[in-house]
This record gives C-alpha cells, sequence and structure tokens, in this order.
C-alpha cells in the first residue's frame, strides 16, 4: 500500500491509517530527526477530528520511545505548526489533519526545523527507515517525555496580527467567519476580533465528527447565506486545518481563486512588498490571471499542483508569493505554509486601501471558461500508456483549448481541466473526455 501522498500520510482513519501505523510512523521520523538534532524537541499538533485523539497518542508514543521529548499542544492551525516549530527551536514538527477532507479520514504531516514541510528525500527516509524499527527504540534513562502546553496559541495570535498593516483597522468591518469546525475555531474569531472587526462567526463548534461537514472552504454556501442575512462586508471561509481560505463578498457571491491571487499579487507590490516581481501559481490557474499580472508587471510561474510545489518554485526562484486557485496562499514573509489567517488579512488590507467594497475590489479582471471534472477511477495506470492518448490530447489543443489532466495525489481520482473561451465547445469536449476515460480506467 502507498503511504505517503502528496500531502504527508492520508486516508481513512483505523483503515489505511490506524494506530500501529502512527506508531511506526512516530518512531520512524522520530530515527530521521535524531540524525540532525539540536533540542531533542519535537512539537506535536492537531485537528478537531476524533481521531486525532488515536492518531495524536501513538505518534507521541513513537517519538517518546526514540528519545524525543515532544510538546503537545492540541488543536491548532497547520500553519501554526511551522512557525511555531521554528519560533518554538524544534527538531521538527507534525501536525495530525487531513485538512479539507470529511472527519473519518486523519492525515500526518512533517516540518523541518526551519517549518517548512519535509522534502521527497526526508519523506522516502522515514518510510524506509520503518524497516529499522527494533533496532531505533530506548530504553532505561533514554526514553523521551512529553507534555501538554497550552500558551502557545498567544504566540500564534501576536504572529498573525504583526502581519496586518499597523496603520490600518477594521473597526467598523462586519466580517462572517466559518471555522469549519476545525483547528481555527479559537484563533480566528480572537484575531479579528482583536484587530476591531464585529465578528459574526459560524461553524466553531468542533464535536470531533463535524469538522469540513457542509461548511468551510470547500463548501462555502452557509458562509455566503450568512454573509446575507447580517449584511456583512465580507466573508472568510477556512479548512479544517486553516491552511485554505475562500473569500466571500459582501453579496453573498464567491471570489474566485486566481482572483484573489491576482489582487493580492498586486497589493504585495503596490506596497512594495513583492519580491522580484513576480508570483509563482500551479499550472492550474486561469491563464485570465496570467495576462492581468501581465498588464502590471508582474511574472507568473507556474509549479505543478500542491502547495508544497508552489513553495518549492518560491524558494528555488527567490519569491515570497504563491498559490492555488483552492485557496492555498503563501506568503513566505509570514508563513512557511498557506496560511488561510494570513491571506485573509492580507485581504483586508486590499479592500481597506481601495477604498471600495469587496465586489469591487477583488474582481479585477474576467476570467476565461473553465472545467473542472473528477472522475472515480478504479486504479492509476500511467496516462501516457492508454490506447492513442497522445492523439487524444492533440485532438483537444487543435480547438484552441488549455487541458491539464491528472490523478488526484489524494484520492483514487481523475481530474480533468478544460479551458477556453468557448463553454459550449468545452461542454462538448468535456463529454469527449468522459467517454474516452470510462472505457479504459472508470
Amino acid at each position: 500500500m502507498k503511504l505517503f501522498g502528496t500531502d504527508g500520510v492520508r486516508g481513512e482513519a483505523g483503515v489505511k491509517l490506524d494506530a500501529f501505523c502512527a506508531l511506526k510512523l512516530g518512531i520512524a521520523a522520530g530515527i530521521y530527526y535524531r540524525e540532525h538534532s539540536k533540542t531533542n524537541r519535537i512539537l506535536v499538533g492537531k485537528d478537531t477530528r476524533r481521531s486525532g485523539y488515536m492518531l495524536e497518542n501513538a505518534l507521541v508514543s513513537g517519538l517518546t520511545a526514540t528519545g524525543y521529548e515532544v510538546i503537545q499542544i492540541g488543536p491548532m492551525p497547520t500553519p501554526a505548526i511551522a512557525y511555531l516549530t521554528e519560533d518554538m527551536r524544534c527538531d521538527g514538527g507534525i501536525m495530525v489533519s487531513a485538512s479539507h477532507n470529511p472527519f473519518m479520514d486523519n492525515g500526518i504531516k512533517f516540518f523541518g526545523r526551519s517549518g517548512y514541510k519535509i522534502d521527497e528525500e526526508a519523506i522516502e527516509r522515514i518510510y524506509n527507515d520503518i524497516a529499522m524499527l527494533e533496532n531505533a527504540q530506548k530504553s532505561g534513562k533514554e526514553i523521551g517525555s512529553s507534555k501538554r502546553i497550552d500558551d502557545v496559541v498567544g504566540r500564534y495570535i501576536v504572529h498573525i496580527k504583526n502581519s496586518f498593516p499597523k496603520n490600518l483597522s477594521l473597526h467598523g468591518i462586519r466580517v462572517v467567519l466559518d471555522c469549519a469546525n476545525g483547528a481555527a475555531y479559537k484563533v480566528a474569531p480572537t484575531i479579528f476580533s482583536e484587530l476591531g472587526a464585529e465578528v459574526f462567526v459560524i461553524n466553531d463548534e468542533p464535536n470531533g465528527f463535524n469538522i469540513n461537514e457542509n461548511c468551510g472552504a470547500t463548501q462555502p454556501l452557509m458562509l455566503q447565506e450568512e454573509v446575507r442575512k447580517v449584511r456583512a462586508d465580507i466573508g472568510f471561509a477556512l479548512d479544517g486545518d486553516a491552511d485554505r481560505l475562500v473569500v466571500v463578498d459582501e453579496r453573498g457571491e464567491v471570489i474566485h481563486g486566481d482572483k484573489l491571487i491576482g489582487v493580492l499579487a498586486l497589493s504585495a507590490k503596490e506596497s512594495k512588498m513583492l519580491k522580484n516581481n513576480a508570483v509563482v501559481a500551479t499550472i492550474m490557474s486561469n491563464c485570465a490571471l496570467e495576462e492581468f499580472l501581465q498588464q502590471h508587471g508582474i511574472s507568473l510561474i507556474r509549479s505543478n499542483v500542491g502547495d508544497k510545489y508552489v513553495l518549492e518554485a518560491m524558494l528555488e526562484k527567490d519569491l515570497n508569493f504563491g498559490g492555488e486557485q483552492s485557496g492555498h496562499i503563501i506568503f513566505s514573509d509570514f508563513a512557511k505554509t498557506g496560511d488561510g489567517l494570513v491571506s485573509a488579512l492580507q485581504t483586508m488590507a486590499y479592500i481597506l486601501r481601495s477604498k471600495k467594497p469587496a465586489s469591487k475590489a477583488l474582481n479585477c479582471f474576467d476570467l476565461y471558461p473553465q472545467i473542472l471534472k473528477n472522475l472515480q477511477v478504479e486504479s492509476k495506470p500511467s496516462l501516457e500508456s492508454l490506447e492513442n492518448y497522445a492523439e487524444f490530447l492533440q485532438s483537444i489543443e487543435a480547438q484552441n483549448v488549455h487541458h491539464l489532466i491528472r490523478y488526484s495525489g489524494t484520492e483514487n481520482k481523475l481530474r480533468i481541466l478544460l479551458e477556453g473561451k468557448d463553454i459550449r465547445k468545452l461542454e462538448k469536449l468535456m463529454q469527449t473526455c468522459e467517454s474516452y476515460f470510462r472505457g479504459k480506467i472508470c
């Protein structure tokens, strides 16, 4: 069974990812981190899923078996783990979360001491070290320990508030926050309230099973309705671990992720914060985004899909801003990973400077029509190995249609994205695509 995906380990809790698996991962991670240890401390956080108790305790057991002192901080956003790992001088950080997935899934993400997610080579090491477990465990006085601390939430709140410009204020702004019954259910309302906003909070009562359930960044309908109901100026939806953001304007309309990337890039340039006048987006981003950025003297560099690939491209090109249209947006001056709260505050800063309502400020360009379809697949053979696949792609390109066809890194799905100027042409081509793949891998 393949254990690691594009963002750590993720799967159904108790099935693919059970206590034994987490225990082995904890020991293997301890082996890896000890090779470069400086402080003998590991930070562990989680979101609000019930299965987090099982997996967290198993991980901690594995880490202490290798001699580590483990600091457990309970439910916190993924970007908080990245920040606190570096801030608290830990050898590494581990987050127990399946992000936007439903409650029955869970996952484990690994961070290095600098706060960045560990690279493919380190992941391969941890995976291979599972075979060395018997020789890794300590005994006697060498066994590690663990402790829970609750005061770190204040550090993260101060850090996020410091990302908001000092010359701006949220006083008089009505904000709706959808916390997805996830990891930010405490910190998000606190941050916005302390910055002066009038805050209306929904989905901030996690019970272990309702994380991302009909709410949050993947299902913002409830947020849209609440924004209209209370006549808010803006609404923000986070996902389960708060590394993703979806924005709803004062009319209750969702702002497309590529439009958000565009205006935030422009805002950073106008504030003289954009490094090297370039940003990173993925191969899924709309071509209209690239045209908009070019009009403002900003270059667009494309990466593979996944926030870790966005970050890799940012580091390689010495850039400080990038994102995915799904809402993972990285301001590396403030965070080592996508941070929905940082992105929300930067969005508010742009709106305040523009002196326009969100619907005007955040809709700076029109997108080319796109159609995205997810097909359930039974297996994932190489697409290039499929019969007449090259000819199939050529037939799409001949119609001046941009395409992106790839397997999901975390689910048994084939994702098909088509983009062009004629929506009817796209709809017909999508039917052709479905017919082609349904006879081969679906």
